[in-house]
């Protein structure tokens, strides 16, 4: 099971396969490398190394106070340390994304372009409060399956998504044991995230704009309530050259297997090659 130690002695695990292009994927907040597994399967030509972040998935938990944007930035470098690249491309869904964006402010000769997975500048109040309303807390659901009604029933900006695709997303989140479901995460992430100490700074436009000379994909979710439609046309405006699609039928976020999602990522992967 592959598994690097960071600077701070937290035992972190990742996913490394196929030969290529370097892409770095850097999943949401609670999430983990799993997260791009919708999407893993249609990449060809890339070596996929998947990040589980400290407190998430198969690696260690941590401090709370380390579960911050600037720490897991640094613990991605490390990564890539670890295996020996001196850049690599950034694939970053929502929290990953930021993530990208701070590496881009504080180490851009280490990035050979960046994906942004339903996430900018501007992180809208209705997608925050979402959040914070099941950060750290584990559901009343008992079971996945109910977990996936669940989700099917309360995500409405989602359209025409499979029930199959519910339960493999409820896998992905949550574990189910006689007891109940346990979370895949750290719940302290609460702590760190409510605390402030794991908050992005008011103002992130700077950071988007030290993508600037990078081959810049982004994706938003049609419905989604993080990003919002004003925010990705000032995206757009700023960067004129940035791959820039609408995901059709999605909210916050896309899984990326859709079809326009495939399209525009093929595209930015073409650009690195």
């Amino acid at each position: 099971m592959p598994r690097f130690e960071t600077s701070d002695g937290v035992s972190l695990f990742y996913r490394d396969e196929g030969e290529g292009l370097p892409l770095l994927c850097l999943a949401g907040l609670t999430r983990d490398g799993r997260d791009f597994d919708f999407v893993a399967p249609h990449l060809t030509g890339v070596r996929l190394i998947r990040l589980d972040y400290r407190g998430r998935g198969q690696s260690d938990w941590a401090p709370h106070e380390t579960y911050q944007i600037p720490v897991e930035g640094r613990d991605a470098l490390e990564l890539l340390d670890h295996l020996g690249l001196e850049k690599a491309a950034v694939l970053g869904t929502s929290r990953g994304g930021l993530i990208a964006m701070v590496l881009a402010a504080t180490a851009k000769d280490r990035l050979l372009g960046v994906a942004l997975n339903d996430i900018g500048p501007e992180i809208a109040e209705p997608g925050l409060k979402y959040i914070e309303g099941y950060l750290g807390r584990v559901p009343p659901m008992k079971t996945l399956e109910e977990v996936a009604a669940r989700r099917a029933e309360l995500l409405t900006g989602f359209v025409g998504v499979p029930e199959s695709r519910w339960k493999e997303e409820a896998e992905r989140l949550f574990r189910e044991t006689p007891e109940g479901l346990e979370l895949t995460y750290d719940a302290r992430l609460r702590d760190a995230v409510l605390g402030g100490g794991a908050q992005p700074a008011p103002d992130l436009w700077p950071l988007f704009d030290a993508l600037a000379g990078l081959p810049l994909c982004a994706l938003r979710g049609e419905n989604s309530d993080l990003l919002t439609a004003e925010c990705f046309a000032e995206m757009q405006k700023r960067r004129p050259d940035m791959i820039g699609v609408e995901v059709a039928g999605r909210g916050h976020i896309p899984f990326l297997d859709e079809p326009e999602s495939l399209a525009a990522l093929n595209k930015w992967l073409a650009m690195l090659r």
